[in-house]
């Protein structure tokens, strides 16, 4: 399916490695002039290397979108790299385990500001361009956490929330501009978090790692309805298609790319 991206700007944040990477990779294939953003200069200019190796068109750019400052530089650099961005992906974000007992305010205020407060910096520089010329898209890495939060991880499941929220508020905002803001929640999917965070379990119980039993136990024990662990591509797939002009009747969704993960219709 032509997805009509050809001609395209994208933005795709911490896109340096796991979703992100394959988000950025993804979207050249189909044509997409993609901004690769990190904040590690040599992993941005490998992913760039890699896109282009194969025919894309793409451009790194560094920068904490936690700062106010550096953001602008973010967003800067962007403009100037192809003279627009017309679909922005925000998929930075910091995913730390911090126990509600065992956190503080203080913490809680500090992941917010950088997996919610970036995107509100990025939004307000960048959609109004897209309002102007009457088309645009806007999309949230979102996550199944953000509808089923657990104990572990309750300050990031509360910030995948507000993404959720984001999305929701900002597609009602641009009704009728020809700018859409829709969110993709993953569920588990195989990067190179999850692999060090399986791995850790699996050698703490004493045992050998490999990821194949991993699957096998995750799998049964959380009984996943698609039976398997997602891959970066099944996001990155959704992320190409809500970019397009073919979803352009989709707008404030939340579409969960979680193998089933959620027990809701929702």
């Amino acid at each position: 399916m032509d997805l009509e991206l050809t001609g395209k700007r994208a933005l795709v944040t911490g896109s340096t490695s796991g979703i992100g990477e394959q988000i950025a990779k993804t979207l050249s294939q189909e044509g997409v002039s993609v901004i690769v953003h990190g904040r590690r200069a040599a992993e941005a200019e490998r992913v760039v290397r890699e896109i282009t190796s194969l025919g894309g068109n793409a451009l790194a750019v560094t920068g904490d979108l936690a700062n106010d400052a550096e953001t602008t530089g973010v967003v800067e650099a962007s403009l100037a790299a192809f003279g627009g961005v017309d679909i922005l992906v925000n998929n930075a974000g910091t995913f730390p385990m911090n126990p509600w007992l065992q956190s503080n305010a203080a913490e809680w205020l500090e992941l917010y500001n950088a997996n919610v407060g970036s995107v509100v910096r990025l939004v307000t520089q960048l959609v109004p361009a897209m309002v102007e010329r009457r088309w645009g898209r806007v999309i949230m890495l979102g996550s199944f956490l953000g509808v089923m939060p657990g104990p572990p991880v309750a300050n990031y499941a509360t910030t995948k929330a507000a993404n959720i929220a984001q999305a929701v508020s900002l597609a009602k905002e641009l009704g009728g501009t020809g700018v859409t803001a829709n969110t993709v929640s993953p569920g588990p999917i195989r990067t190179p978090g999850m692999e060090a965070g399986a791995r850790a379990m699996v050698t703490s119980m004493g045992q050998e790692y490999d990821f194949a039993a991993f699957e096998q136990f995750y799998v049964k024990e959380t009984r996943l309805p698609a039976g398997k662990i997602g891959s970066p591509v099944d996001i990155a797939n959704a992320v190409a298609f809500l970019a397009s002009p073919l979803a352009g009747f989709i707008t404030g969704t939340n579409l969960r790319v979680d193998g089933g993960m959620l027990p809701t219709t929702n």
